[in-house]
């Protein structure tokens, strides 16, 4: 059990990892994790054992560019000191671009509000190198205008049952989503469509973004209509959901709080 101190400070961390060589965001036995790369630096800087509470546990392979976590120390840093102290130390995969000491009843995850997550698609014969990390690549051609139509029945308060995982330690599976927009660019690097899939909610289960974005894709292939999305969310049959979409394409955008 850890102690707690009377002086000790609350720091807030924006973060910012490649998920490609983590074992996703929570502690595991033996496995390098994006929580245990906080905790391994800020215990070496501390001198004592740290615990990090990140605002959600993104997958394995998941990567973050606006990551949130918090830590509370007992040693007293400025803000930018703690910043490159951390930064120096860990591995070139994991930074942190900003610090802020905060009130001692900011929790990452309890006081977050909403978050954005970004799926990123090249849609291509080829992917290119550049992108292999960071997108999934779609060989087929996606009708964009038939995926935009289906993302509003995702729209508002639903139950996700069918859309997360079963192992979800969540017992409430209702959440909101506030957005979903799919937007389609050239990108000159690929030479290739390159599609952005945007989605904000008030919290999300796990496996929920991926598998929305996998039914998707499922509507942009023609393999799927609109009707068997809004009966997916009411039946809660997983059966009627389509493939969860690879891991590599997403990423953590943003954490809002108050």
């Amino acid at each position: 059990m850890r102690v707690s101190f009377a002086n000790e400070m609350n720091y807030k961390l924006l973060l910012q990892y490649d998920g490609t060589e983590f074992h996703g965001w929570q502690i595991q036995n033996d496995q390098r994790t994006v929580q245990g790369e906080l905790e391994r630096v800020l215990s070496l800087l501390e001198d004592s054992e740290v615990h990090v509470a990140g605002s959600g546990r993104t997958d394995s392979g998941v990567h973050a560019e606006g990551q949130v976590a918090n830590a509370k120390l007992n040693r007293s840093f400025k803000p930018d000191k703690l910043r490159s102290a951390i930064n120096g130390n860990a591995w070139r995969d994991l930074r942190v671009l900003k610090v802020e000491q905060v009130d001692d009843d900011f929790h990452a995850r309890f006081s977050a509000r909403g978050k954005t997550y970004v799926y990123r698609v090249i849609n291509s014969d080829t992917m290119s190198p550049f992108w292999v990390r960071y997108a999934h690549l779609e060989k087929v051609p996606l009708d964009l205008d038939k995926m935009n139509k289906a993302s509003r029945f995702f729209l508002g308060e639903h139950d996700w049952t069918a859309f997360s995982s079963a192992q979800s330690d969540s017992e409430n599976k209702v959440r909101t989503i506030e957005e979903l927009r799919i937007d389609s660019t050239w990108d000159q690097r690929a030479n290739a469509s390159l599609l952005e899939f945007k989605i904000t909610g008030n919290g999300f289960l796990r496996y929920m973004v991926r598998s929305i974005i996998g039914t998707l894709l499922e509507v942009g292939r023609g393999e799927k209509d609109s009707d068997t999305i809004q009966n997916a969310i009411v039946t809660r049959d997983k059966n009627l959901v389509g493939a969860t979409a690879p891991a590599n394409g997403l990423t953590l955008k943003e954490v809002y709080y108050e």
